[in-house]
């Protein structure tokens, strides 16, 4: 199986941060989706930014921006069905998907997914939080472009909780070690800011 192509989903309103792209914001002297796209880059094949809005507010990275195709931000499931429909356009067979305010995301994650990928092809990431107790992160995943008509027409219907969906077609689950520290820890909050600048040296 080839490469992946990579989707960064950049698609939130960041409520919590004030709104605006937390992509944008900067920990340890860079954006936050730069990270992203260093670490995203070396494990998939093109890469692509869904985002809506302006799409001239990412062109200095050069990577094609692909807008939800559904209206009223339904959430990130959208935002994985648009990078299935850009990665059809490219011949592609699936796509991996990252969080554009995850900065510490490991750096075999794709490799891993693969490894772990249920009959249809899904795969979700996990890590065990601070009870041990393992949590699946959604929006870091490998999704085949075959099921993307499937996508559309939950979506269409109602659907957004996104494990609802990959339980229903039997995805697999790559679980990550947590220590020292989560590598799927988000920022959401100035306050996270402030922890994502104190774990830029351990990752």
């Amino acid at each position: 199986m080839s490469a992946p192509l990579g989707v960064i989903l950049a698609g939130g309103r960041a409520t919590r941060m004030g709104g605006g792209d937390k992509g944008l914001r900067t920990v340890g002297g860079r954006r936050l989706i730069d990270h992203v796209i260093d670490r995203l880059g070396p494990q998939c094949g093109a890469m692509a930014i869904n985002a809506n809005g302006d799409p001239a507010r990412f062109s200095e990275f050069g990577l094609p921006v692909v807008a939800d195709s559904l209206a009223d931000h339904p959430g990130p499931l959208a935002g994985v069905l648009a990078g299935l429909d850009w990665a059809a356009g490219q011949g592609a067979t699936a796509i991996v998907t990252a969080a554009a305010d995850t900065p510490f995301f490991p750096k075999d994650l794709v490799t891993r997914l693969m490894a772990s990928a249920g009959p249809s092809g899904l795969c979700l990431a996990a890590s065990p939080d601070e009870t041990g107790r393992v949590q699946r992160h959604p929006t870091f995943g490998l999704w085949p472009v075959a099921l993307r008509d499937d996508l559309r027409a939950a979506l269409t219907t109602g659907l957004r909780k996104i494990v609802i969906w990959t339980d229903g077609h039997g995805a697999g689950q790559a679980v990550f070690d947590s220590t020292p520290f989560d590598p799927f820890f988000n920022v959401n909050t100035p306050e996270d800011i402030a922890a994502a600048e104190a774990l830029m040296g351990a990752a």
